[in-house]
């Protein structure tokens, strides 16, 4: 690490700041903006100094696989943002999910996960880790007693995203982590939505946090990644070797995306914060909408722990159509401004259609329980001028 990284750590600058200014590491050339160091593997001065690197006895790089100047620059920051030790840059946000649990995990073990998981997660949780022996249990996230009765003697790790995708519920993290700790288990929370900018799980209990770098992060479409971020006994215990032996590795190229990305985090989800909160306000009780559901807004099921642990709302709301699939899809299809998409946190307002797209893995059954209907739309605010977005929207619903 760099001595302005380390200076940047150590002074306890603001998260705008850190956004734009941990982590760096300049070469001989002083450039200014991030190097991009777009290699596959590092020379060195002599065999001994290379035997020494691949023991560990002397830092440096050894193979972009393990570790890159770029991609430890996306790190480095990332940790210093979320107030982490230790952090590792994944290929995507589903690798980043997956090595974290799979490193801690064992055949014998158990995991306990809120249903109201992004697909590809709950696949993981329901479908992959039975193939090694990880037995699973999924549970009510809100109800803090289903997780307390889900536990088994073998339960090793808890796992959660919060708010939820798509149906915005907002989970206790504080209080599941208690649970999680007393049962000996360890906490691993997906943060994408709520972005580390609003809320922080690691300070409220988390053991380890996930995110999609791919959503806001980058924040234009442009790249995939992920990142796990945690202290570093838990990075070296259960990661570090995970991902340096199995290698689902970050690009230098994708890294240096993100690191420009992350330059401009705080402005673009603020503002796209405040433009869904124009979004809820507009929609709420509309005739041709069931229900809204948005963390910024009073009326929300879990309204006391969003004052408890998040900073802000979303830059997401969800609601649904009156109505069939049909109806829905009269909507979206409507859309002039906004579009349609199965992702989020784009600079471009978005709109998914859950029950076809990010979840349609499910049976019927198991999404209604999850208030996934067939009517409800997740909206993704952009960086349009809001009234473009409310009058887009407002003439969508007439075409309902």
């Amino acid at each position: 690490m760099s001595a302005s990284a380390k200076s940047a750590l150590k002074r306890k600058y603001r998260p705008e700041t850190l956004l734009i200014h941990a982590g760096t590491l300049r070469s001989q050339f002083g450039e200014t903006s991030e190097a991009l160091f777009l290699t596959q593997g590092f020379v060195y001065d002599s065999a001994e100094q290379c035997a020494a690197r691949f023991k560990g006895e002397e830092p440096g790089y050894l193979y972009s696989r393990f570790s890159n100047p770029t991609v430890n620059m996306f790190e480095t920051r990332m940790a210093a943002l979320e107030g982490a030790e230790s952090a590792r840059a994944t290929a995507s946000g589903m690798a980043a999910v997956t090595a974290s649990l799979m490193g801690q995990l064992k055949a014998g073990d158990h995991v306990v996960a809120a249903k109201a998981l992004f697909g590809s997660c709950r696949w993981v949780v329901e479908d992959w880790l039975p193939r090694f022996g990880v037995a699973s249990t999924l549970v009510d996230g809100i109800k803090l007693d289903q997780w307390k009765s889900a536990v088994r003697p073998n339960t090793k790790v808890f796992f959660l995203e919060s708010p939820t995708n798509p149906t915005l519920e907002v989970i206790d993290i504080a209080e599941v982590a208690k649970i999680a700790h007393d049962a000996g288990a360890k906490l691993v929370v997906d943060n994408v939505f709520a972005t580390p900018l609003f809320q922080s799980p690691l300070a409220l209990g988390a053991d380890c946090v996930v995110y999609s770098a791919t959503k806001h992060i980058d924040g234009q479409g442009r790249c995939l990644g992920g990142i796990i971020l945690s202290t570093e006994k838990f990075i070296q215990d259960h990661i570090h070797q995970v991902l340096r032996q199995t290698g689902p590795s970050m690009s230098p190229f994708n890294a240096w995306v993100l690191l420009k990305g992350l330059e401009t985090l705080s402005v673009r989800v603020h503002r796209q914060t405040d433009t869904a909160g124009v979004v809820s306000a507009a929609l709420f009780g509309h005739p041709k909408l069931a229900r809204l559901i948005y963390p910024g807004r009073p009326d929300h099921p879990q309204a006391a722990v969003i004052r408890k642990q998040m900073r802000a709302g979303s830059t997401l709301v969800a609601f649904e159509i009156k109505g069939d699939q049909k109806a829905a899809f009269r909507f979206l299809n409507a859309l002039q401004l906004t579009r349609i998409t199965n992702t989020l946190g784009d600079a471009k307002s978005l709109v998914t259609h859950p029950a076809t797209t990010t979840h349609q893995r499910l049976t019927p059954e198991a999404r209604a329980e999850l208030g996934i209907s067939d009517g409800l739309v997740r909206f993704s605010a952009g960086l349009e001028h809001p009234d473009d977005i409310v009058e887009d929207l407002l003439a969508a619903l007439e075409a309902v």
